[in-house]
């Protein structure tokens, strides 16, 4: 009976844990490395064969999107989550697809000019299509058997639709034990969902800690505030674009322009237009405008009760085409665009700000995190001008941050919610965070008096004797591949100081926004002049 940490250690992304129990091999989640947790997702750390099931928390891309790699590689047991995750893995796996390909097509083109040999995808729309045939859905609630000796129930994690904390109970000889995987646990009192379900009995737990470092700060009143914003733009004859995470993210703020328009809370333009501009977020509000039955809060069932559809509304448009994305541009009518990616980093929300950013009647309206070395984030700490497709473009634009409006739980819930399990676990393994956090979180745990700490990278535990069997590595001292070598001297020095970097900008938190800023513009200078 053993537990072994093959993601998510010490890091944000990447989410893969691996129950072996009766000599059957359960993968709690199989996501993918991203951004600076990227280690190297081209390789699984375990041949496909060696699982033999697939339990998944949620259908974000960090605890799914190496689902397809999975299958591709030889893997052809049943992937069970709920019915709405299934729903939408079904989308956002094979949306992945089309990004690999995509960026094997880009560097491939680049490549072949500089001799370089030609790369494949990490998965093709096929092999994502493979693995969404896998997928096995239940209900919330709903206890079955895996296998021999191992029972499964999701619950409610209230992080996004479908998503689910795990429940796993198992027997292997005389020996009973029972796991609880948090996956991501959701914010309290979102709009549309549930707040996460506590769970009241576990020998181990091991929980998320995005933010195990601190508190939102107190949600605005995003109707009020959002409704004076558009009154002010639209009056001026300005655009407000919104980069928006396609699933989740953009359904809630459709659901908050619902309300907007039904309460008359727009008066300068009452009829003005929202455009979706996202095919992916266009089939993520299809999926949320079906059959949700015991997956919403009370508030959107009341919604529903009374007749009105949650997402949908006079005004509101959803594009598809690359021709009808561009239009909108051409129409000098004040709208609002919700355009994805939510990071400004990638997609057509980069066609829409070189479009809006130096008209300073328009708005740019942030409703996410914002990650370090980002577009969003660049533009967040005041950039004066940005670099999109090869021109520099001015920033006049309004820059509005709407904070608080998170799908993770703070500190303080991720706090109540382990500490209701009563008896308190034996073992709580805190997963899922920035490498600070994580121990952070684990320290504050083991304060309050409840056994915790933050395995590292391969770590393996023996849940039946409750101690560890083998210790975990940290990721930087693995060596990486970068082709057939290491690389020349020229390029071993360059990740050398790609590492002094990182580490000089971990000790820059906390100066002066104006002098992170100038530091962020010169590195996006030299990045630029380097790309060209």
């Amino acid at each position: 009976m053993k537990l072994t940490f093959f993601g998510a250690a010490h890091a944000v992304t990447g989410s893969c844990h691996c129950l072996e129990v009766n000599g059957k091999k359960i993968l709690v989640d199989c996501g993918l490395q991203q951004g600076r947790d990227e280690h190297d997702n081209n390789a699984l750390d375990f041949a496909p064969s060696y699982i033999d099931y697939v339990l998944v928390t949620h259908a974000h891309i960090d605890h799914s999107g190496r689902l397809p790699l999975l299958v591709k590689e030889g893997f052809s047991g049943p992937i069970y989550t709920t019915r709405l995750t299934g729903q939408l893995l079904s989308i956002m796996l094979r949306d992945s697809a089309h990004i690999q390909e995509s960026d094997a097509q880009w560097q491939n083109q680049k490549g072949k000019r500089a001799g370089r040999e030609a790369v494949e995808p990490l998965y093709t729309l096929a092999d994502a299509e493979a693995a969404v045939q896998q997928v096995t859905t239940v209900e919330y609630g709903q206890r079955f058997e895996l296998c021999p000796g191992v029972s499964v129930r999701f619950n409610d994690a209230g992080h996004l639709l479908g998503s689910s904390t795990v429940e796993i109970w198992m027997t292997e000889g005389d020996v009973s034990k029972k796991i609880v995987f948090s996956g991501d646990l959701g914010n309290v009192d979102q709009p549309i969902i549930r707040d996460p379900q506590f769970v009241d009995q576990a020998d181990y737990v091991v929980t998320e800690s995005t933010y195990g470092d601190r508190n939102h700060e107190p949600p605005e009143s995003y109707v009020e505030s959002l409704a004076t914003l558009i009154d002010d733009v639209f009056s001026k004859g300005g655009n407000i674009i919104i980069p928006s995470f396609a699933v989740g993210r953009t359904q809630e703020l459709l659901y908050f322009l619902r309300e907007i328009k039904s309460e008359g809370l727009v008066r300068s333009v009452p009829n003005f237009t929202v455009c979706v501009d996202s095919p992916l977020a266009a089939e993520a509000t299809r999926i949320y405008a079906g059959n949700l039955h015991g997956y919403l809060d009370e508030e959107a069932i009341a919604v529903l009760q009374g007749g009105e559809d949650l997402f949908t509304f006079p005004g509101l448009t959803l594009t598809q085409s690359t021709e009808e994305s561009k239009a909108l541009n051409m129409d000098k009518t004040p709208k609002i665009i919700i355009s994805a990616s939510g990071m400004c980093d990638a997609g057509r929300i980069r066609h829409h700000l070189k479009h809006n950013l130096w008209r300073p009647e328009c708005a740019v309206v942030f409703v996410g995190y914002q990650g370090e070395g980002t577009l969003g984030r660049r533009l967040l700490e005041g950039a004066k001008t940005v670099k999109l497709f090869g021109e520099e473009i001015a920033v006049r634009a309004r820059i509005v941050n709407f904070k608080g409006l998170s799908s993770h739980a703070d500190r303080d819930h991720l706090i109540a919610w382990v500490s209701h399990f009563s008896p308190t676990p034996q073992q709580v393994f805190v997963v899922h965070g920035d490498a600070p956090v994580t121990q952070l979180f684990a320290d504050t745990l083991n304060q309050l008096g409840i056994p915790a700490h933050a395995p590292l990278y391969e770590e393996v535990y023996d849940l039946a004797a409750n101690h560890m069997l083998a210790e975990g590595v940290v990721l930087e001292t693995r060596p990486k591949t970068f082709g057939a070598s290491s690389g020349s001297p020229a390029f071993v020095r360059l990740q050398d100081v790609a590492k002094e970097l990182e580490l000089l900008i971990s000790r820059s938190r906390g100066r002066p926004n104006k002098d992170l800023a100038k530091l962020a513009d010169q590195l996006r200078q030299v990045m630029d002049k380097w790309d060209a």
